[in-house]
């Protein structure tokens, strides 16, 4: 079997959780005996090199790939990477909205219009929690004979850093961790730091800085003794290990998350985890986590302390090696894959 995978072509200068995704899986794959190729835009493409194209992201970025991979009658799977706050009745309303406007002018389209088109052209879709499943069917109309969640997992590395390469290095642990980009509003970086305000406990935020919003994130928590900025470190890095080992509680307030791999990677190292609500994160998390307001800083501060009073168990630490390795994320990946084919 071979497949190509593809994204969004930003992917490799934001290195966020798409292009885990898209590794891991393709590494898990490969263990089981796929072929996986990534796609590269200045190679020739033929149909005849591949038998399925799987696609990461259905947005504007990803639009004229999938049109053209649809045109070559190539089977597709597309894993949406897809989450709003709106409802299904208000996306429905917004394409709906669309759809009239199109029959007076061509070339009117919406976020959700792209998603939309490009999940119908797909022959199977990928959604990774319950709640994106839930939008897609509800709200952009999708079959549900077409959707199957396939979870994002995490690397079973993780379970073992070594928290004394952080410790050495820092003269940090037991500290309260966040990972993800500075700046960008869904991360919700800058009410996390309003929220450590008055907890008198040490605090580490790595990631990379991004636009001005950013910059106010490192004024403020330039404000506060107890917390340390660390810039962006690779997945693949030791001293990424070792800081989910270290920490004691990991924090993720983010708008919403699908679920938040950097989270999956901290409770797999045993962490305890306080997170969004929003995105679909209960179906990895459960009971075995804080949830927090997002928009309520208070909501952040009480999750935080709460994590911190409590007692540290392995019980989330085994329940994510049991259900969310990439292993068992890209055997249900290749289980859709001989469906797709076979039909």
């Amino acid at each position: 079997m071979k497949i190509t995978m593809a994204c969004y072509e930003a992917v490799s200068i934001i290195h966020g959780g798409p292009r885990v995704q898209i590794l891991r899986t393709k590494q898990e794959l490969e263990k089981l005996g796929v072929e996986v190729s990534l796609f590269e835009p200045w190679k020739p493409f033929s149909e005849s090199t591949c038998d399925l194209f799987h696609l990461f992201s259905a947005n504007i970025g990803t639009f004229h790939l999938a049109r053209n991979i649809r045109s070559l009658r190539l089977p597709m799977v597309t894993s949406p990477i897809f989450f709003t706050q709106h409802s299904p009745g208000f996306i429905r309303s917004a394409l709906y909205v669309e759809h009239m406007l199109k029959h007076l002018r061509t070339g009117v389209w919406t976020d959700y219009g792209y998603t939309e088109q490009i999940c119908r052209w797909s022959n199977a879709v990928l959604p990774n929690t319950s709640d994106e499943s839930r939008l897609i069917r509800k709200g952009l109309g999708i079959p549900a004979e077409t959707i199957s969640v396939v979870p994002n997992g995490v690397e079973s590395r993780f379970e073992f850093g070594n928290p004394a390469v952080f410790k050495k290095k820092y003269g940090f642990e037991k500290f309260i961790l966040t990972v993800g980009h500075i700046g960008p509003a869904r991360k919700n970086v800058l009410r996390l730091i309003r929220a450590l305000r008055t907890i008198d406990h040490p605090a580490v935020i790595i990631g990379k800085v991004i636009g001005p919003e950013g910059e106010l994130c490192l004024k403020e928590a330039s404000l506060n003794k107890n917390i340390m900025i660390i810039p962006g470190l690779e997945n693949d890095s030791e001293m990424l290990a070792s800081a989910y080992a270290a920490c004691d509680v990991f924090v993720l307030p983010s708008l919403f998350e699908t679920p938040g791999i950097a989270a999956l990677e901290a409770g797999l190292a045993g962490a305890k985890i306080v997170i969004t609500p929003h995105g679909g994160t209960r179906d990895y998390f459960g009971l075995l986590a804080q949830y927090v307001d997002p928009s309520s800083v208070e909501s952040i501060r009480m999750g935080i302390v709460s994590a911190l009073s409590a007692n540290r168990t392995d019980t989330l630490q085994h329940h994510i090696k049991k259900e969310f390795l990439w292993s068992t994320a890209a055997e249900k990946t290749l289980a859709v894959y001989q469906r797709v084919l076979n039909h």
